[in-house]
């Protein structure tokens, strides 16, 4: 009966090599069989100072294919160049993509830090598992990213106010106009050096736009989850935000008008409620918000500090603008990889700006995230949260 059982795994291995519940896990690329071209013509490297972010890119990048017949093949780190993709690509035609945001950090002691990379890898498993693209060893893609940058570890700037910008990408490269799965998939990871996300600066705050006309994510839908489907059709109604004298556009969602993310960022509310508690309130992950890195590393840290109530719930436009015109709003700021923390410093709701008060004085909260976040991350703070590279 063993032996019939063993057979009977073989041939659902072959017949459904990534589609049959947890057969899905059964085969990963290994990172000890990557292999590494050098790039024969290095670029120089950026002054740090004039970085902008997302435009410049290293010299090398990882690939690694996949195909339903054969299988994950041998990672490579090979010289920064372009894809050769079919014109019918699944990617192409039905957004079958994903992707994730990460950085290296150069610490004051010149060891370049990676911060809780795993929690990417994790995200990115979920996206590609409601993509149906392949599933893979976490840990295996975490270390062959991490030998990347080793490769380019010189383009880590050496800066306190610049970072190593990570961006694994998982793709759908079935040659074929039907819509399913695709047979065929690559994941690639580009990097480059990037200064502050906002041209206005690290620490600026923005002003956003809130109208429920317009809606990022929905219940049943893929907001949880990392994918450039999600980001492309934002761009029209960023647009209108800067129409309306805006920076940003906070997503409302549903007839409550619930508030959930601001820009590409998670949002934080810290405020007095009305039983007169301190509490910062960030939108639960009920399937519209994307469950960021930097988002659960505040919570982390504002539970560990055990100064104020920590609280994720739901929050509709009518408590918020309550909550401003009572004077208990104290802080309004947004959250991600790529601003690290960002100030919030108006609304612009049906006509009228709606001031956040605090921002006369400072955002001492934010500024404490922000700065609690970049020790860890420059390595001025010791902690768990990083994996060194070299």
């Amino acid at each position: 009966m063993a032996a019939l059982r063993t057979a009977l795994h073989a041939r659902l291995v072959q017949a459904f090599p990534f589609s049959v519940g947890s057969l899905r896990f059964a085969s990963s690329f290994k990172a000890a069989d990557l292999n590494i071209e050098r790039n024969t013509t290095c670029k120089p490297k950026p002054d740090p100072s004039s970085l902008v972010f997302g435009k410049q890119f290293s010299d090398h990048m990882l690939t690694i294919n996949w195909s339903e017949k054969s299988g994950w093949e041998a990672p490579q780190i090979k010289p920064f160049q372009n894809l050769s993709l079919h014109p019918a690509s699944s990617a192409l035609h039905y957004s079958i993509e994903l992707f994730e945001g990460m950085k290296a950090f150069r610490g004051v002691d010149n060891h370049v830090r990676l911060f809780r990379p795993m929690l990417n890898m994790e995200r990115m498993h979920r996206s590609a598992d409601r993509c149906c693209l392949p599933l893979f060893d976490k840990a295996e893609l975490l270390e062959c990213i991490r030998k990347l940058v080793e490769v380019d570890q010189d383009w880590v700037p050496f800066s306190q106010d610049a970072s190593l910008y990570i961006r694994p990408t998982f793709i759908g490269t079935e040659p074929s106009l039907g819509v399913s799965r695709a047979g065929k998939a690559m994941i690639f990871v580009i990097i480059g050096p990037v200064g502050p996300y906002f041209t206005t600066g690290s620490f600026s705050p923005v002003s956003l736009l809130a109208d429920p006309a317009y809606v990022r994510a929905w219940q049943g839908g893929v907001g949880a989850y990392k994918m450039g489907g999600n980001y492309g059709p934002t761009i029209m109604v960023q647009n209108e935000a800067v129409k309306r004298g805006c920076q940003q556009v906070l997503w409302l969602y549903g007839e409550q008008e619930e508030i959930t993310e601001v820009g590409t960022m998670n949002l934080f509310i810290y405020w007095t409620n009305e039983k007169g508690e301190r509490e910062l309130v960030t939108p639960p992950l009920d399937g519209i918000i994307l469950p960021g890195v930097t988002r659960q590393s505040l919570l982390d840290l504002a539970r560990s500090w055990g100064d104020f109530k920590v609280t994720e719930r739901t929050m509709g436009m009518k408590e918020l603008l309550r909550a401003l015109d009572d004077g208990r709003i104290l802080e309004v700021f947004g959250a991600g990889t790529a601003c690290v923390v960002c100030p919030v410093g108006s609304l612009l709701y049906k006509g009228k700006v709606h001031q956040i008060p605090t921002m006369q004085n400072g955002p001492d909260l934010a500024k404490r995230f922000y700065k609690e976040l970049t020790d860890i991350q420059y390595g001025r703070q010791p902690s768990d949260w990083t994996t060194l590279v070299v």
